[in-house]
């Protein structure tokens, strides 16, 4: 089971907060958010997440909140905002009106490249540079939903519970890597690699990664083969695992 509390903040700190990453990693997101002047868009969530995306020099940046913001989307619940991810609903803004060719015209065109880099078919799949945008980019959205499952998911709390302080490293060999920090058994994502950490879980290679994303190949299997690395506080990521496992729930 899953509730939409949780979800909400899945939605804003894994799927838009990856178009950071998006931007980041595609010209043709960077060409698309292109403004003369920076453009920020928050969007505030009744009884879950606040969050702010700037978008300056074809870059983008999300932060905690949305007191500053060009233009502010309101959501009276976590369901509604859910909808807007699922485009079941049309956000009316409450501020930044003069900013509505933005929304419609950039922001909107980013998020559909985003979907299809998400949601990305066997053709497209095909090209290697595609294949790897498109497997960097699960890769941070899946390592931030642990985060906001480990926090806000009642099992998921339960596990968290469970982890102690420090940092687990999380990574693909030869490909992207984050931190995730617990901390009171709250967790946090922090997309770079790391300096210091307890524990560490590494795929070993884009590919198998990519593989294991997809639900292809056995976890288990991969860990008894060597092809998936772990070393360091083994409860850490025993208890990190059984939160991923309901990763797959929310993002189906």
């Amino acid at each position: 089971m899953t509730d939409a509390k949780t979800l909400a903040y899945i939605n804003m700190y894994a799927i838009l907060g990856t178009l950071e990453n998006l931007c980041d990693l595609s010209a043709e997101a960077r060409e698309l958010v292109k403004t003369k002047k920076p453009v920020s868009i928050g969007f505030e969530v009744k009884g879950g997440p606040k969050a702010t995306l700037t978008f300056k020099n074809g870059r983008c940046r999300m932060e905690q909140g949305c007191d500053k913001c060009d233009v502010k989307l309101p959501f009276s619940s976590c369901e509604k905002f859910n909808g807007l991810i699922d485009g079941t609903v049309t956000p009316i803004p409450s501020k930044g009106f003069t900013k509505i060719g933005f929304l419609l015209k950039q922001f909107t065109p980013l998020t559909d490249l985003l979907n299809k880099y998400m949601r990305a078919s066997e053709e497209d799949l095909a090209d290697p540079e595609f294949f790897e945008i498109s497997t960097k980019l699960m890769f941070y959205t899946i390592t931030v939903a642990i985060a906001q499952i480990g926090n806000n998911d009642e099992i998921g709390k339960f596990s968290a519970d469970h982890i102690p302080d420090g940092v687990i490293k999380v990574s693909i060999a030869g490909g992207p890597s984050v931190g995730i920090t617990v901390k009171d058994h709250r967790m946090i994502t922090v997309k770079k690699q790391p300096e210091h950490y307890r524990s560490i879980m590494e795929f070993g290679g884009m590919k198998l990664a990519r593989d294991l994303f997809d639900g292809k190949v056995n976890a288990v299997a991969q860990i008894g083969e060597g092809n998936i690395t772990m070393k360091g506080m083994i409860n850490m990521l025993d208890n990190m695992n059984r939160i991923l496992d309901r990763v797959a729930l929310y993002l189906a």
